[in-house]
């Protein structure tokens, strides 16, 4: 559902063509034709109303659909007839008879060959690429890094890397250093680069970079969410260069070339002891290099732009974006994820159900089905709960399998200060649910160490009047359940020795000093 949503958002607020979008999205340009013909049929209009979420859109997509009819007479993709032909022993007679097989109604032999003839006489040895004013930025890193010294040792402590975006029409750059090439600086250095042009683009083609475009992520292996929040933001379309395709990006790559000789190289014998320390010396060469009259065209890069490009720029958002996170999370038992070590509360409903994260510097939004359920301000309090009264069931005992009772009737199975630890977490609790995560990490503790060493560990934690999970696993981790409990009955009598004084030679003291 996120691909469709996407793909109805480029076609109506963009207007791109099939191809474009398919680029952008990372699917074919007939799944892109698909979905829209898709969406005309269930009558599904952009934007969407905010009453549907993915389920809902799911079920009126696919309601009524009916079989597409195949077209036997289809050819097989042109690119695909290309690339084959260019293995060892692979013929056109050879293709046609393989497409024959699977359309036995299809094109004949003569008819076949004559179709992709035609197509392949548009082909260009090189594409010269015209890039229209305000159309496209290209973004790169640059091959060569900075080396960020310790003032105090003198050594490397960072390589930076160099951030580089360059607009298509005038060639106009901006340049940064950041500690890294992973998200968060991506997505910063993006931020940035659109307010140094002080506009937005119809068109980013970034490298394809794996913070941006194939993120790692088991989630999302194509498009990293964050990027597409970005896009989103913005109103900007999101087309990367294809692997091993520097000509899909070659704005850039002249610009990054450029950038070493005209910017890095100049500042090669200086020692920067900061990231800020070294943009700053980028920045005050960014403004010669942009305003330096390119050979060819007499004119600068700055000219340009603020004749060609600026005019053409979208204007920026009201507000910057917010680096967010993605994650995903299980709602426990308790109705809270966990994030960062702190518990935030959904609606109770959603027990066992896996959802969307987003997490920025001052907010958690939680997201079921693309559709938000709850939003909290962020906390920065290890093992703190965060509760809405609202997602709270009203009777627990009917609406929760697991309850304050059942827990503790469960830990008085092992013993009663067993029981007892358990219900002293819960009643220093606000909300007994909010100590159920602690509780069953020490009914667990039962199965690591045999509830009989839980039970004296217990007994130990109830005497020292230690009700925390951390307590009770670190008298199991360091066996002092096996070691006798010291009493106010069994203590030992105190030694005597002439050369312990004793508290009369005190009260002695204080009496001669007064």
């Amino acid at each position: 559902m996120r691909k469709l949503k996407e793909v109805l958002r480029l076609k109506f607020d963009h207007q791109l063509t099939n191809r474009n979008i398919a680029k952008s999205c990372a699917i074919s340009h007939v799944t892109v034709g698909k979905y829209l013909e898709m969406a005309r049929q269930a009558g599904i209009t952009w934007p969407l109303p905010d009453d549907i979420d993915d389920a809902r859109l799911e079920q009126r997509l696919y309601a009524n659909a009916p079989q597409a009819a195949s077209d036997k007479s289809v050819m097989p993709p042109m690119h695909y007839l290309f690339k084959e032909l260019k293995k060892k022993h692979v013929t056109l007679q050879l293709l046609w008879y393989e497409y024959k097989q699977n359309n036995p109604d299809g094109y004949q032999y003569s008819y076949f060959c004559e179709l992709y003839q035609k197509w392949r006489k548009q082909l260009d040895v090189s594409l010269r690429q015209e890039h229209r004013a305000g159309e496209k930025a290209f973004i790169d890193y640059a091959g060569q890094t900075v080396p960020i010294y310790n003032p105090d040792a003198g050594k490397v402590d960072l390589e930076a890397q160099v951030f580089i975006a360059t607009l298509g029409a005038s060639n106009y750059s901006y340049a940064e250093a950041t500690a890294s090439q992973k998200l968060p600086d991506w997505i910063k250095s993006h931020i940035r680069a659109l307010e140094f042009f002080g506009g937005v683009p119809q068109i980013l083609v970034p490298d394809n970079l794996k913070s941006g475009v194939t993120h790692p992520c088991r989630y999302e292996p194509d498009v990293n969410p964050t990027y597409l929040d970005l896009a989103r933001h913005y109103g900007i379309t999101v087309i990367p260069a294809r692997p091993g395709k520097p000509k899909d990006k070659a704005k850039v790559e002249s610009s990054v070339l450029i950038v070493e000789r005209w910017i890095l190289a100049a500042l090669r014998n200086h020692r920067f002891f900061s990231l800020a320390e070294l943009n700053q010396a980028i920045s005050e060469k960014l403004i010669i290099f942009n305003q330096r009259p390119l050979q060819k065209m007499k004119v600068s890069r700055e000219h340009l732009f603020e004749t060609i490009d600026r005019p053409a720029l979208a204007a920026l958002p009201v507000h910057p974006y917010e680096f967010a996170q993605w994650k995903k999370a299980t709602v426990n038992i308790d109705y809270h994820v966990e994030m960062d070590r702190h518990y935030y509360s959904v609606p109770y409903q959603l027990r066992g159900k896996k959802l969307d994260v987003s997490m920025t510097a001052t907010t958690i939004a939680i997201f079921h089905k693309n559709r938000r359920v709850a939003s909290h301000a962020r906390s920065h309090r290890k093992y703190g709960h965060t509760t809405l009264a609202e997602h709270m069931p009203k009777a627990h005992q009917r609406h929760l399998q697991w309850t304050p009772s059942r827990i503790i009737h469960w830990a008085g199975k092992t013993g009663p200060c067993t029981q007892r630890v358990v219900t002293e977490i819960m009643e220093r609790k606000q909300h007994p649910e909010q100590g159920f995560r602690s509780c069953l990490g020490v009914m667990r503790l039962g199965k690591r160490y045999t509830p009989q060493r839980l039970e004296k560990a217990c007994e130990r934690a109830v005497a020292i009047g230690a009700y925390t999970f951390k307590n009770v696993e670190s008298i199991l981790k360091n066996g002092l359940d096996r070691q006798p409990l010291t009493t106010p009955g069994n203590r030992r009598p105190a030694a005597v020795h002439p050369n312990i004084r004793g508290p009369h030679y005190y009260r002695q003291k204080e009496d001669r000093s007064c």
